[in-house]
């Protein structure tokens, strides 16, 4: 089959012919890609920022974000069959861990995570497991829905423990309308009442925020932090969701955020400098947010079925891999990038 490869570090990915994924343990999943989602992340493998946490032999096939149809199983699968259309949590758990039984799957002692530390999606097969699929209703296709299985997911997961803190009257902030902020705008509007205000730097952004439901939206110019304070009556937000992390942005965005707020943590790219009595004299609180949980992935998956999650995705063929990942480089990607086999 076909894969596109990571081959080295500051090097571009490679297409190489590689043996078909198989059958070898009872829960076994093997999915034929109907499409990939390009994440920033695969940008980061490529400049070699993951190597010296997963340690990944070199050549491997990248890619996160995975939807498809079920191609084969092993003996004992029984919540799939072949032809199902799926949508793969990025993260193959083992199930019997304390963290799992505690259903707290993501972070697993025994994780594999397809296109971080092992083969990937951006190929025609995917072996994974049964733990992974989850079945896409008969109104979503693949292509629809691949990117929401990491970077959709993750913007889900840090909305969702939000919203559960959020009060009709409060505000939320959402830095950065881009890949991850679009889909974090609707989830939030779908999951709470509180007031949502986007910023962006980018006018296009902003517009399709107002799109999505945004209640206010204001153009990062220098003097976002000034206009959200006016908005707030001076307290600033109760919430903020970061989907940049970089370039400056927490530290506007923590001046933005009220007393005892909380501030989410999603883009990254910078370290967050607070003073400790700051911390502690204000009770700001800081939560990190990796990809969410599987059964955050069902809910996101019956938001999608219900119209109120939609992906806004550019696609490319597979053979059109280095477009892809040139264009998202440039910033020239509006929403998400998708490659199809």
């Amino acid at each position: 089959m076909r894969a596109v490869r990571v081959v080295g570090y500051h090097e571009d990915l490679q297409m190489h012919d590689v043996p078909d994924p198989k059958i070898s343990g009872p829960l076994d999943v093997i999915v034929k890609i109907g499409a990939a989602g390009v994440c920033r992340t695969d940008l980061h493998i490529l400049e070699g920022q993951w190597a010296p946490k997963t340690n990944v032999p070199l050549p491997y096939t990248i890619g996160h974000e995975n939807a498809g149809w079920v191609h084969e199983v092993g003996s004992a699968v029984t919540n799939v069959k072949p032809g199902d259309k799926v949508i793969l949590h990025p993260i193959v758990t083992c199930g019997l861990c304390r963290a799992c039984r505690l259903g707290d799957d993501v972070h697993c002692e025994n994780q594999r995570f397809p296109g971080i530390d092992c083969d990937g999606g951006y190929a025609d097969y995917l072996l994974t497991s049964a733990r992974n699929c989850v079945k896409l209703a008969d109104n979503l296709e693949p292509a629809d829905v691949a990117a929401l299985a990491d970077a959709g997911l993750t913007a889900q997961h840090a909305a969702a423990k939000a919203a559960k803190r959020l009060r009709p009257g409060d505000f939320c902030v959402v830095i950065g309308a881009g890949g991850l902020g679009h889909i974090g705008i609707q989830v939030m509007k779908a999951m709470s009442a509180a007031t949502l205000v986007v910023l962006d730097s980018n006018p296009a952004a902003l517009a399709l925020a107002k799109e999505l439901g945004a209640d206010e939206t204001i153009l990062s110019d220098g003097s976002q932090v000034d206009a959200v304070l006016d908005l707030t009556e001076g307290k600033g937000a109760e919430a903020i969701l970061d989907f940049v992390g970089e370039g400056g942005a927490t530290s506007e965005g923590i001046a933005m955020l009220r007393r005892a707020g909380f501030y989410y943590v999603i883009g990254y790219g910078e370290n967050i400098n607070v003073f400790t009595i700051d911390v502690i004299s204000t009770e700001k609180n800081f939560i990190g947010n990796l990809v969410g949980s599987y059964t955050d992935l069902q809910d996101l998956m019956v938001l999608a079925a219900q119209g109120k999650v939609k992906l806004h995705t550019q696609q490319y063929k597979l053979a059109d891999f280095q477009q892809a990942i040139d264009d998202l480089n440039a910033v020239k990607v509006r929403g998400r990038a998708i490659l199809i086999p």
